[in-house]
């Protein structure tokens, strides 16, 4: 009776291990390049409110976040759009030739300040003592790559009041967020990416964990990523998957995913190329292939 309890107590604690650990690994985020909705005329402004957007997903330490010059090479490369605007149709497309789970699309939907004079006049953009209101609004997309599904739309909005000299902004370079950072518009759009940061957070958990190999070794193991920088430890074991074919709905052209079949199992055993992959034996299964998905267990 005492052993049945023993192993009744060292169970949960068990399967609590294995959970904490699945569930600290990082998943792997990119940010397309915002389209400036707002018809201001800003320079920049898309690609500026954008790199906020990155800068305050790497802050939270919580995922690996993909650098946009990064992203734009591969668009690139791939010669995936001459716009260089993401939309949700070809969003699940270039997440997958990124290797992301999640993609970000979006827009700027409000920018800029109302001014009124202290004498009671109003005046947008202009110059001398006013009192100042700047606004701005960012709406976005959340794409599960693996799926093509959109799993939320939201906006994000920030405010920022203030009294004193104002500021002309029609010579800002906003994809340099250095020099915009501090004015009363820069604090309302950090508000308002803030508030689409939340947004992200609270919808991570609808998007699996997917790792990918990346090369099948002559002595029988494989190259996988990501490795320590998305957290993946020595002595970690996951399942390795083969994609089929992509499903498109007839009524929409839209993908709708793919079938996976399992291929094997791996396990880490080495950390490499300063965490961005690791080396994994193979517990099960030898048909391996670059490009096979891997998930937890």
């Amino acid at each position: 009776m005492k052993r049945c309890r023993v192993i009744l107590l060292v169970l949960p604690l068990l399967l609590l291990a294995s959970w904490t650990s699945e569930a600290q690994l990082k998943k792997r985020i990119a940010v397309a390049r915002f389209e400036d909705a707002t018809e201001s005329g800003y320079s920049g402004l898309g690609d500026g409110v954008a790199d906020m957007l990155v800068t305050a997903l790497v802050k939270t330490k919580k995922y690996v976040v993909l650098e946009r010059k990064e992203m734009e090479k591969v668009m690139q490369e791939q010669q995936f759009s001459n716009s260089g605007m993401v939309t949700p149709e070809t969003a699940a497309k270039l997440g997958k030739v990124l290797g992301v789970e999640l993609l970000v699309i979006g827009s700027v939907s409000e920018f800029g300040t109302k001014e009124s004079n202290v004498s009671g006049g109003v005046s947008v953009f202009g110059a001398g003592v006013t009192t100042k209101t700047a606004r701005a609004a960012v709406d976005i997309r959340l794409i599960n790559v693996m799926t093509g599904e959109i799993i939320a739309a939201e906006k994000g909005e920030g405010e920022e009041s203030s009294t004193g000299l104002s500021v002309s902004y029609e010579d800002i370079d906003f994809s340099k967020t250095n020099t915009w950072d501090d004015t009363d518009i820069g604090k309302a759009a950090r508000e308002a990416v803030d508030d689409c940061a939340k947004v992200i957070a609270d919808n991570m958990e609808k998007v699996p964990w997917s790792g990918k190999i990346l090369r099948v070794n002559p002595d029988g193991t494989v190259l996988m990523k990501p490795g320590s920088e998305g957290n993946v430890e020595i002595g970690m074991e996951f399942v390795v998957y083969r994609q089929g074919e992509d499903i498109v709905d007839p009524d929409t052209g839209l993908s709708m995913g793919s079938e996976e079949t399992k291929v094997g199992r791996i396990k880490v055993k080495e950390d490499m190329l300063n965490g961005k992959a690791c080396k994994a034996a193979v517990l099960e299964g030898t048909e391996f292939k670059v490009g096979d998905v891997v998930r937890t267990k």
